[in-house]
């Protein structure tokens, strides 16, 4: 935690941190540092993001301008000549300590990646200092190399299966034959001198030239569905921001065709109308008003579109429901000094296992998480943009940003902002004392829940659900990273997070 007036970060790992921190005492603005530190993140948290993935950008600029940088990934397959060709796509499952996930990894499994297409465009249109200073931290820590902390060696473990499916990922993450771990340097040269090479080459070769040509050529060879055309015509979008009131407050977040933003909103009304004012933090009927809130959303996500708007109608009859019962991806925020707010939420889901020949970038698996395609795996057509829970956001309040948030956790990303947003707005915690509070997330089935919650409550919580009560606080609660511009900021601990505070006259 820190706090201050100056430029703020929360990221999630110290060197991103520091990445973003550099660029902001250079002259950077909010935009280049979230840039540096998206850069960078893809080399201090590999197992999170990655060039090959997608992500979001939320932006206000200090003259209110306000703008959501789409660049997640599309369906792949445009120009394929047959579309009964069958992915290469493989189940894995990843056991958290109380829960286990399953993933699908494979050539079948990437979609159209989105990410270096995105921090470059957003660097064109909002990015003050030359590119070649805000990708310089990123190249250094991938040629320097990365010393892997507990947590990251745990993360490299839980997706073993992933980093060594094929021979270049096993060169990174094996390579003396045994899984790197605690203490071991993690270096990237390959991804280092694609970087180095990004100011003079702009990510065209990526895109268009002899890179997408490669890719192409080792997707047709390994029943992947990727093409030169897909990745030609991959566009990156800009949205005006979902807005939500609350309380008070008004919230920005991530629109359609993602889902994210959407049900999170859907989240905060349903919380709203119930009245948490009422409540005392983490009482019995604190927790199961939050327990009927995801469980109603999840129900709702699951009847229809999860990015489409419900009627009022339908939202009334859930809060009377809710009255009756009562990828891998990391997040970016900053603030600068003069007023620019920046919400940058990255993922590679889990990875594929494939990484691009000579660039040492692993790309997504966005075709393989479940909950990305309610419709069902490959059922998509080509060339469409793949809905996403991530929802970079800011909370406003009197015109003035008072919060950056969002968070990584595949599923538990909307719960995981929920109730950071809920402790912060209806019961007045500091950035800090909402991030590292305990969690409950409803799975579909159980009610998983972290330590830290009075037994008597979780008592009273068991009585009306399922109830797995963790011993630990653990990434698959999400892991939000905040910044409260006029105060602190703050870096979740369940995955490495970092804040700093950045002093622009210290540089």
């Amino acid at each position: 935690m820190t706090q201050g007036r100056a430029g703020l970060v929360a990221t999630g790992h110290e060197l991103t941190s520091s990445a973003a921190a550099s660029v902001l005492r250079d002259g950077g603005n909010a935009f280049d540092a979230a840039l540096a530190a998206g850069f960078a993140a893809s080399v201090t948290e590999p197992m999170f993001t990655s060039l090959g993935g997608g992500g979001f950008l939320l932006a206000r600029s200090a003259d209110g301008r306000e703008v959501l940088f789409d660049f997640f990934t599309d369906t792949p397959g445009l120009g394929l000549p047959d579309r009964m060709l069958e992915p290469h796509f493989l189940p894995i499952t990843v056991h958290f300590p109380a829960s286990d996930q399953v993933f699908n990894i494979g050539l079948g499994s990437v979609a159209v990646p989105g990410t270096l297409a995105g921090l470059l465009h957003v660097h064109r249109r909002l990015g003050r200092l030359p590119l070649r200073e805000v990708v310089a931290p990123a190249a250094r820590l991938a040629r320097d190399g990365v010393v892997l902390t507990e947590f990251q060696a745990y993360v490299i473990g839980l997706l073993e299966p992933i980093n060594t499916l094929m021979p270049a990922g096993r060169a990174l993450y094996a390579p003396q034959g045994g899984r790197v771990g605690v203490g071991d340097r993690l270096v990237n040269r390959e991804l280092a001198s694609f970087l180095e090479a990004l100011p003079d080459a702009g990510g065209s070769d990526f895109y268009e030239g002899g890179l997408a040509k490669r890719i192409a050529r080792d997707m047709r060879a390994g029943q992947g569905l990727l093409t030169e055309q897909d990745l030609a015509a991959y566009r990156v979008a800009e949205r005006d921001p979902l807005e939500i009131a609350y309380r008070g407050y008004r919230i920005l977040t991530n629109p359609p065709p993602s889902f994210g933003g959407t049900l999170l909103g859907h989240s905060l009304f349903l919380l709203g109308a119930w009245g948490p004012s009422r409540w005392r933090w983490g009482t019995g009927e604190h927790l199961c008003g939050l327990a009927a809130v995801m469980e109603e959303v999840e129900n709702l996500r699951a009847d229809g579109d999860p990015a489409a708007p419900l009627s009022r109608e339908t939202l009334e009859a859930a809060v009377g429901r809710v009255r009756r019962a009562a990828g891998g991806t990391t997040h970016i925020s900053v603030s600068d000094i003069e007023g620019n707010a920046a919400s940058l939420t990255l993922s590679n889901g889990e990875g594929s296992g494939y990484v691009v020949p000579g660039t040492g970038i692993m790309l997504n698996n966005m075709l393989g998480e479940d909950d990305l395609h309610p419709e069902g795996f490959h059922a998509t057509s080509p060339g469409r943009r793949v809905g996403s829970m991530m929802s970079p956001s800011l909370l406003l309040h009197d015109g003035k940003v008072r919060l950056i948030v969002g968070s990584g956790g595949s599923k538990r990303i909307r719960t995981a902002l929920l109730q950071v947003v809920s402790d912060v707005a209806d019961f007045g915690m500091s950035v800090r004392e909402a991030v590292v509070a305990p969690r409950l997330h409803w799975d579909g089935e159980v009610m998983q829940v972290e330590p830290g919650f009075a037994a008597a409550a979780v008592e009273v919580l068991g009585s009306r659900w399922r109830v797995n009560v963790w011993t630990e606080q653990n990434l698959y609660f999400g892991g939000v990273h905040a910044v409260e511009p006029a105060g602190e900021a703050a870096g979740d601990p369940r995955r490495g997070g970092h804040a700093l505070v950045v002093d622009p006259s210290t540089g």
